[in-house]
């Protein structure tokens, strides 16, 4: 039986700043680093070993990879860092304050951006500031599919790929993987695995440095869901 553990990145600086953050780049938090180092206590305390680590190419994921590894002793494993466990994308919001964006567009609209499945956020343009079009870690992707804006449905889309021909067949194989990514990102890969509702999936909250633990059978079938806290 294959496990997989989830963990959203600790407390970013721009969660702390209350700040749509999506794919630009902030560290971790004091805050953050605390809850990534807990989370490999966690996983230690638990037993958990694992085969391979899968992770984004934002720091604050990678960094909470590092610090759970590190702290369940196991920072030796192989590990895998790619832009399709980004975040969700939000476009023209990012940067901004979450509490001024409410003000200025409604905190209706706001909520549909942030929570809706199928709703995209006000889009940036390639020669926009910011796009990511312009940053080198994204130099070897056809600009078309780098987006300007995402909602989850978008981004369970751009996920899915790599679930299907990197992480389901080394579950399939029985091997235990860990992901670090984000709260948008792993929203996606949990409507998938547990087969969510696009309505219900509103309501799923991902808390940061919360390992998610997923036991699987040999067919893909979710056999149990635990938070190690």
């Amino acid at each position: 039986m294959a496990k997989l553990v989830l963990i959203r990145h600790g407390q970013s600086e721009w969660n702390l700043s209350n700040q749509f953050t999506g794919w630009v780049d902030v560290d971790l938090s004091e805050e953050g680093v605390k809850q990534a180092i807990n989370a490999g206590k966690l996983i230690k305390k638990a037993g958990i070993q694992f085969d391979f680590a899968f992770t984004s190419v934002l720091t604050r994921a990678i960094k909470t990879l590092h610090y759970a590894l590190e702290y369940s002793d196991q920072l030796w494993i192989p590990e895998v860092k790619t832009w399709r466990l980004n975040e969700r994308h939000y476009g023209a919001l990012q940067g901004h304050n979450k509490k001024k964006a409410a003000e200025k567009y409604g905190d209706e609209q706001v909520h549909i951006w942030r929570r809706s499945y199928d709703v995209l956020p006000p889009l940036l343009k390639a020669d926009d500031e910011g796009s990511a079009v312009h940053d080198r870690r994204y130099a070897n992707l056809d600009p078309h599919i780098i987006p300007g804006g995402e909602n989850l449905k978008v981004t369970l889309e751009r996920v899915m790929p790599f679930w299907e021909d990197q992480i389901a067949p080394k579950l399939l194989d029985g091997k235990n993987v860990i992901i670090a990514a984000h709260g948008n990102s792993l929203r996606a890969l949990s409507k998938y695995i547990e087969n969510i509702s696009d309505e219900d999936i509103m309501n799923l909250e991902m808390a940061t440095g919360e390992p998610v633990v997923y036991d699987f059978d040999d067919k893909l079938n979710v056999v149990s869901k635990t938070k190690l806290d």
